[in-house]
């Protein structure tokens, strides 16, 4: 069976740009996306919490699952690596659509699997890091970050 996985972290964000994505790159592929697994929900959350978590509970040697990214999978390289071990060890091929990354069950896929998590947490550290640098940037000149206490937006007036 071939699934097609998206995961967004909040209820601002949209599925349709990943659904879009996943559409093209198996119709390029010439495959259909039997089931859809779609869930809002942090990557930092319980693998066992998440509607992945029950998904990889049930696929079955030959299963193709399809990402935009591997990063849409878990939040650290661990539970990245994880994830995709327990896929492999069920002889079930993950394909991203971003990376073009069609990952198997031998040595040369977990390799890859291996750079491509290890970046994309150095990628998310970075960014965390540049963000904490900005906001001490605005704090030490005296800009006010946040909501203004005891007052009511203008969005919930």
């Amino acid at each position: 069976m071939i699934y097609g996985y998206i995961r967004v972290s909040t209820d601002k964000q949209t599925t349709e740009n990943q659904r879009f994505e996943i559409l093209k790159f198996a119709d390029e592929k010439k495959l259909h996306v039997v089931r859809w697994i779609e869930e809002t929900i942090s990557a930092t959350k319980k693998l066992s919490d998440r509607k992945l978590g029950r998904l990889l509970e049930t696929m079955d040697e030959e299963d193709i699952l399809i990402v935009t990214e591997i990063s849409r999978l878990g939040r650290s390289l661990l539970e990245v690596m994880s994830i995709l071990h327990t896929l492999m060890e069920k002889d079930v091929k993950v394909f991203t659509t971003k990376e073009r990354y069609e990952l198997g069950n031998n040595i040369s896929s977990k390799v890859l699997a291996f750079a491509f998590s290890l970046s994309a947490e150095i990628e998310r550290s970075m960014i965390s890091s540049r963000t904490k640098e900005a906001l001490a940037r605005k704090r030490s000149e005296g800009k006010r970050l946040g909501r203004l206490q005891g007052k009511l937006s203008s969005v919930t007036k």
